[in-house]
Formats: structure tokens, sequence, C-alpha cells
């Protein structure tokens, strides 16, 4: 297998398959397949949870599901606008539907059978989306940088971003109770533990500080908010004190936690999401702020308004910022 990019003195070269969806570091904690397998949990006392795919059950980890209950799973074919119709009629029917495929899929290729058929009929459909953000070294393709802008802007739609492992399977019945349509960003395979060493619990539309610091705060979501964790360390260092707060809902965001830790005084606050600049966890953060007449030193960490590069994960995080390194030499300068 060719090298997908030049090998480093000292590291060891990077094969294509470093541009797969692997966002756990050498060595650390993982667990297989954990929406897969909450998937199933849940489906064992709720009989109407029926999962579906898009051709991609293997690579959202819904095939899980389907070799326990092959009888409430729907595989479509590639074809992602009949996924979601069909979701939203077995919604209609009393179902719960699971529906999983890519996030450039639903976002780019379904959008107006979702906001249609499951939005606007405010139906009970969850939409799982494997690949969001910068998790992809495929290309513009297969990389959903805009997916929360375009989910949070459509009504009665949820939106989450989950961090790791610990947390998806805490999402899974989360989402389950909740009545209405959910958008949750999917990390699948090999997923990292992060949260809970910090005796972390997911509650619905409701923002987490897993620690405190005196001198900056970082909002975050997703892998971004298991970056932050990692770079508190970093900065630790320096005698930084950094606190993380995360917020796995994008949608209904927590405005009660975001205002009462980013008014706290003589603090740099610091949004890190793996999304676009434009229309995410960012400017959500940042809207409110301005409408609430707070107004702390402010900066963003986030993906730029570019289609992106094809290339190794570790190279492509390097290169767009949202790297460990990058996370905390960003901050370092900020602060300086």
């Amino acid at each position: 297998m060719k090298s997908a990019t030049p090998a480093t003195p000292g590291k060891p070269r990077l094969t294509t398959s470093a541009m797969i969806a692997s966002i756990a570091s050498e060595g650390q904690r993982t667990k297989p397949a954990p929406f897969g397998h909450a998937l199933v949990e849940l489906a064992r006392s709720r009989p109407e949870v029926v999962g579906l795919t898009a051709d991609l059950g293997k690579y959202t980890d819904v095939h899980i599901f389907a070799k326990q209950f092959p009888d409430r799973y729907y595989q479509m074919g590639m074809a992602e606008q009949l996924l979601f119709g069909a979701a939203s009629g077995l919604a209609a029917e009393g179902f719960m539907p699971f529906a999983t495929t890519y996030a450039v899929f639903a976002s780019r290729r379904a959008y107006d059978f979702i906001h249609q058929t499951i939005a606007e009929e405010d139906r009970n459909v969850k939409i799982a989306c494997a690949l969001p953000g910068l998790t992809s070294g495929y290309g513009p393709s297969h990389q959903a940088a805009e997916d929360l802008a375009l989910f949070r802007a459509i009504p009665n739609m949820t939106v989450i971003d989950p961090c790791d492992a610990h947390e998806i399977e805490q999402i899974v019945p989360a989402i389950a109770a909740h009545k209405g349509p959910v958008y949750m960003r999917l990390l699948r395979g090999q997923v990292p533990l992060v949260l809970d060493e910090y005796n972390y619990r997911f509650e619905l539309g409701k923002a987490s500080l897993i620690r405190d610091g005196q001198d900056v705060l970082i909002i975050s979501s997703g892998i971004m908010t298991m970056r932050a964790l990692e770079t508190v360390k970093v900065l630790a260092d320096d005698k930084v004190d950094a606190a993380v707060l995360h917020v796995p809902t994008i949608k209904p965001l927590d405005h009660e936690a975001i205002l009462r830790e980013a008014s706290k005084p003589g603090r740099l606050v610091v949004v890190a999401e793996n999304h676009s600049v434009i229309g995410g966890l960012g400017e959500a953060v940042a809207a409110l702020l301005l409408r609430s007449g707070i107004h702390p030193a402010f900066r963003q960490i986030a993906l730029p308004d570019e289609f992106l590069a094809a290339g190794a994960l570790p190279t492509l995080h390097d290169r767009y910022g949202i790297s460990t390194a990058e996370v905390a030499r960003q901050i370092k300068g900020w602060l300086r």
C-alpha cells in the first residue's frame, strides 16, 4: 500500500489506511461500536425500534442491530432520499426508526426529504450519521464540515455532537425518550473512551463543566472535547489553567450554562469545534453572548470556510488546527 503522506524523520510512514475515520490516539482506550450495541440494548425493551441504512450497515455499526433483529432491519440500498422517506412513513405508523448513513449524504443529498417528510411533520425519527466534520481523509465528498449548520436551521430538529463511546451509549436511550426528530453525529468502529474518567452523564439539552480553570474557558463539542481535555494537560505545563465546558446538544443550546461560565471575569473564551467556522457551535455561542450583553475575549477554533483536502487524518488535523498540539499552540498565542 502506498504512503498517503511523505514520511517524517523519526515518525512512522502514514499509509492510506490513515485516511479512514479513526480518531483514537495511539494507546488510547476505545470501545467497539457503542452505537450498535446501545441500539440493540434499547430494542430489547422497545419493540417499536427499527433500524434502517442506505448500504452502510457495517460502516455505521447498525449491522450489529441487524444481526440481533433481522426482521426489524431495513437495507434501503444506495438511496438516501428513500431511506428518510421510508423512515418518516414508519414513524407515522408508530415505529421509532433509527436511520443511519454518512453525514454528507444526510445533510446534502437527502436534506429536502428530511426537512419536508421528517421535520415539518415532526416525525419521531432518529438520524445517526457517521464521518462528521473532519473524521475522514477522503476529501470533500465525504467530509461533512457543514452538517451542524444545516441541521440547526431546521425547525423541530434536535442536534447532538457526542464526544466518545461513553456518551454515545447514554445518548441512544436519551433520544429514544425524546419525542421528535433528532440528528446525531455518529462515531463508529473503535471509539475513544474519555468522559467515563470524569463521572460524566449525558442529559439532553444540557452542557457539562468537565473541569474548571481560571485562565481559559474552552467550550467544545464532539471530538473537540476530547482534544480540549488533552490540551488542558499541555497548557498546564506552561502554568495555564483551563476549564472545559462540553456542549453535546447543539440545538437546543444550554444558554444558562454557557452564559454562567462565559460571564466569569478574566478568562479567554475559546469555542472549539470539528465543523466549519460558519454556522456551528462557535457562531451559536457568539450570537448568544452578544444578545445577552456578555463580551468576553472570544476566539474560535474551527474548520476553515473552504473545501478541505484529502490525506491522512493526523496531517489534516494539524493542517486545519484541530489537533491537540495545534489547539494548544493557538490558545498559547492568544494568551501572550
